[in-house]
């Protein structure tokens, strides 16, 4: 009858130290997946993170904009998304932080890829205003989308506030009189 108790006490710990393990393993997962203590859906999680590596993304297309741009409206629109977009940036991480969430803080591969390929275009005006267009009408969609459909009142807030800039790049970048040119 002892041993009995004594198995069963055993099982009961060992059931007990594994959903204790299991649960330590999935609060770091949460953690490492940019949800830690947030309040937040996971599709607004995941716009937080996308918003986060767009704008990275962005003020490095501007900065190479101003370094490798040929046209000075190419160097011009550089300046303007490395501005705004450290700015947005800056706006997202704080209010990612004030729900608990971390934000990226370097470009995933896919971007980077990105990023490598219009640094070595051989005609780095025509692929600046083709990426700026394409990715500009991308994310304008995701923040419309979002502006609408966000439960999260601030985050609601910034996206529709974000939106016009995104708009105005958009169009400065669709206005970009790029023809030919040869790199240095």
């Amino acid at each position: 009858m002892k041993f009995t108790q004594t198995l069963k006490l055993a099982i009961a710990l060992a059931v007990a130290s594994q959903l204790a393990s299991w649960t330590m393993a999935a609060e770091h997962h949460s953690k490492t997946q940019g949800q830690s203590t947030s309040n937040l859906s996971k599709k607004e999680i995941n716009f937080i993170n996308d918003a986060a590596e767009g704008g990275l993304m962005e003020v490095r297309m501007g900065e190479l904009a101003q370094q490798k741009g040929q046209s000075a409206d190419v160097k011009s629109l550089g300046q303007r998304l490395v501005t705004d977009h450290q700015k947005a940036n800056d706006e997202l991480k704080q209010l990612a932080s004030n729900k608990g969430v971390t934000v990226p803080s370097q470009l995933p591969p896919k971007h980077e890829k990105m990023i490598e390929k219009l640094s070595s275009a051989s005609d780095f005006d025509k692929e600046f205003k083709t990426m700026a267009v394409k990715d500009h009408k991308k994310d304008i969609k995701e923040f419309e989308r979002l502006s609408k459909s966000a439960e999260d009142a601030d985050l609601k807030s910034w996206a529709t506030k974000t939106l016009p800039t995104l708009q105005e790049h958009l169009r400065l970048a669709e206005q970009l009189g790029v023809t030919r040119t040869t790199s240095r």
